[in-house]
């Protein structure tokens, strides 16, 4: 009897996924754990291990697709083996094979060329999130969409079907043809390459778009001097044991995870125009380069670790999120964000706000500056500068500049800080 190998959910609060590569295809041998194929949920890339053992049957999305969670990808049992029964409704047909489409039918498609068939008016199918808020984003009616996902749903694919084929609302007057677009003649192919967003990408860009579009976001910079912390470091490099690892930037995460329990109304959440949710914990949220994008994993009741906790939960979350196998769970809940960029040598950047939050730190680099010593001759010392971008629509300018303002005291006295 043939078996179905289902789409994981790679987290509670995953609802599909998008496939990447399918490593085996049609007709192959396969066993339990050869990886089959590649997907990515908005946050991280996985490899779906094959559950069962036998012949590659049946595919039934290709790479590219988003498939709901927990609905039949594929389908492994013995050469020859019917496997109708596990097909989802969304692939009526095997996602190798096309249909052929009779003469008359492609005559009359190159007559629409982009224009879609339309669809009943007043009928209305389910949609998945993403696809919902893909229409929302392209102002795009999704009710024209053609449903191809399971028991008749929308997805993704079915909108950005609609917005390549455009579908022709029912109108009293016929719509008069778009003009054909002008090839561009001066450019030619040879010369650039178009690449498709990854799923994490699509998301980064969605986010960083909503943040700015919805936020009445205003960045505060300062520096404080770092003169301190780089002597404190100095000694736990020097220490060789498992103080040793930690950072510049773990010392600023704990700072932070400290000082913003005094300024509620940064460590919270905007819940719509009109209300915020204050949390008593500091769940704390720590930008990582990966390279597949920008990943913020999450320290939950991070002030309630010590700075050697913080520092090695860090390095293991930055592991799982380079290697692409971090639980998206891991990267929900966040209060509040800290980006450093200082091993870049940024003086000052205007961090973007990570929704629904009110506020994100930006950790830039250490500079010499100069300043009057206390006998007035000339002093040099390090100044390290931080960029608090808040949302104006929760935090005025004085209370964000007194977390500012905090949070340099607690970092030129950070030996203090460690005795509270």
């Amino acid at each position: 009897m043939a078996n179905a190998v289902i789409m994981p959910k790679a987290g509670i609060t995953v609802e599909s996924c998008i496939i990447g590569t399918w490593e085996k295809k049609v007709g192959d041998s396969v066993k339990v754990g050869d990886i089959l194929f590649t997907y990515e949920t908005d946050k991280a890339s996985f490899e779906c291990e094959s559950t069962a053992e036998g012949t590659l049957l049946e595919i039934f999305y290709n790479d590219g697709d988003e498939v709901p969670c927990l609905v039949n990808v594929c389908a492994i049992g013995n050469a020859g083996e019917d496997c109708s029964a596990l097909r989802p409704d969304s692939a009526a047909a095997p996602a190798e094979e096309k249909p052929a489409e009779a003469p008359a039918a492609e005559a009359k498609k190159e007559e629409v060329a982009p224009v879609a068939a339309t669809v009943q008016t007043g009928e209305k199918s389910a949609i998945s999130p993403r696809a919902k808020k893909l229409a929302e984003r392209a102002g795009v009616d999704a009710s024209l969409a053609t449903p191809t996902g399971p028991n008749g749903r929308i997805i993704e694919r079915d909108v950005r079907t609609l917005m390549e084929n455009p579908v022709v609302a029912p109108a009293k007057e016929e719509a008069t043809p778009a003009p054909a677009p002008v090839a561009n003649t001066a450019i030619g192919d040879t010369e650039y390459t178009d690449v498709k967003f990854s799923g994490i990408r699509r998301a980064i860009s969605k986010s960083m778009h909503t943040s700015l579009s919805t936020m009445a976001q205003l960045t505060h910079s300062s520096s404080f001097d770092a003169t301190n912390i780089l002597a404190y470091r100095k000694l736990l490099k020097e220490s060789e044991g498992e103080y040793a690892g930690i950072t510049l930037g773990d010392i600023v995460l704990y700072a932070v995870s400290r000082t913003l329990l005094n300024h509620p109304d940064l460590n919270a959440h905007m819940l719509d125009d009109n209300n915020i949710r204050l949390f008593k914990h500091v769940n704390l949220g720590v930008a990582i380069d990966t390279p597949r994008g920008l990943m913020v994993p999450v320290i939950y009741h991070a002030d309630e670790k010590s700075l050697l906790e913080i520092s090695k939960e860090v390095k293991v979350l930055a592991a799982e999120c380079r290697e692409g196998n971090i639980n998206p769970d891991k990267m929900t809940g966040g209060t509040f964000t800290v980006s450093n960029l200082g091993n870049l040598g940024i003086e000052m950047f205007t961090p973007v706000i990570n929704p629904p939050q009110t506020g994100i730190l930006g950790v830039c680099c250490a500079t010499d500056r100069v300043r009057k010593a206390p006998d007035g001759s000339i002093q040099i010392y390090p100044a390290m500068g931080l960029s608090l971008t808040y949302d104006h629509r929760a935090v005025d300018g004085a209370p964000a500049s007194r977390l500012l303002k905090e949070l340099g005291q607690n970092l030129e006295k950070f030996t203090a800080l460690l005795a509270k």
